[in-house]
């Protein structure tokens, strides 16, 4: 039985949250001894994909699905899961995923489990870890039904690199219609995607103004890195809903984290706790984030990030 991966595309393009999810079947497919099989719909280069081990690609190109619907791909998965005659499903956390998983595992009749940051520890019982308590821990739990859905947690397991000659097959989807339709798209305008980045900068009320952002996006620029903000911020409307991380927002796992301004309400840290390294910036030293935080500096942001941003150009040139 073959494992299918579903290798999300946004404007036909992949991301490295795709790599993660396809590293992570083929993986999974070596341990079972079976086959790795990617799913994509409407990507442009659907062979790209096998630069990570998946020795098959079934490629769906359908106008009706260029505008996300959960209905619409939780039937498509379904369909091509039966197709295949596959018990595992693996994808990668992305909203879209999120929105779909619960119904497709109902009308599959399948296990679900979330935020899976391992391998199965055991194949049967099959077994897997995944965060729970708002990311403040780590469970082992049993899949009991013979289908299962998995989606992996960002960040947590690598992108691996495994060149093959993959087949890819078209296949032509029988679409259900959308039952949500959608009024608005808001698009990040940062330069690096937020949740694909290594190196994030957010902030939070502390800023005073939205105006003060420029010295926020000065320092995701250095550092090569993205944007992001707090709860209350985006609320206000000083930045877009789509930089929100926390526990409502994204949850995100980069290798640096910058919290300035940000108290570090527990909501925010459940969002950002997987980070591996945490720098907060406040001017009150009893703020929640420290103890968050692997690195603290207690000082007013508009003293700090500009003398930070000059320290690391300097060592850049």
């Amino acid at each position: 039985m073959s494992i299918l991966i579903y290798a999300e595309s946004w404007n036909g393009k992949f991301k490295k949250s795709s790599f993660e999810a396809v590293s992570y079947g083929v993986d999974l497919a070596s341990k079972m001894n079976t086959e790795a099989v990617a799913l994509v719909v409407n990507a442009d280069d659907a062979t790209e994909l096998q630069n990570y081990g998946v020795s098959k690609i079934i490629s769906v190109s359908n106008q009706s699905l260029k505008e996300f619907a959960s209905n619409s791909y939780a039937d498509l998965l379904k369909n091509i899961a039966d197709k295949e005659g596959t018990h595992t499903l693996v994808m990668l956390s992305t909203s879209n995923v999120n929105s779909f998983a619960p119904a497709l595992s109902i009308a599959w009749n399948a296990s679900l489990a979330t935020g899976v940051i391992a391998e199965p520890s055991a194949l049967n019982p099959f077994t897997v870890n995944r965060k729970v308590f708002s990311n403040k821990a780590h469970a082992d739990v049993v899949l009991s039904k013979e289908n299962k859905v998995l989606v992996i947690a960002q960040n947590s397991y690598g992108v691996k690199e495994n060149v093959v000659s993959a087949s890819v097959e078209e296949y032509s989807a029988s679409v259900v219609e959308a039952n949500v339709k959608s009024e608005k798209v808001e698009v990040s305008t940062g330069k690096i995607n937020l949740m694909d980045a290594e190196k994030v900068v957010s902030a939070g009320r502390g800023l005073k103004a939205p105006e003060n952002w420029t010295m926020i996006e000065e320092l995701a620029e250095v550092l090569n890195a993205a944007t992001a903000c707090s709860k209350p911020v985006s609320d206000i409307g000083w930045r877009s809903h789509n930089e929100h991380v926390g526990q409502t927002g994204k949850n995100i796992a980069p290798d640096l984290y910058f919290a300035i301004g940000i108290s570090g309400a527990i909501q925010h840290v459940a969002g950002i706790n997987s980070s591996k390294i945490i720098v907060a910036i406040n001017t009150d030293d009893e703020a929640p984030i420290f103890k968050a935080a692997d690195y603290g500096i207690v000082g007013d942001a508009f003293d700090v990030v500009p003398k930070l941003i000059a320290k690391i150009k300097e060592l850049k040139e």
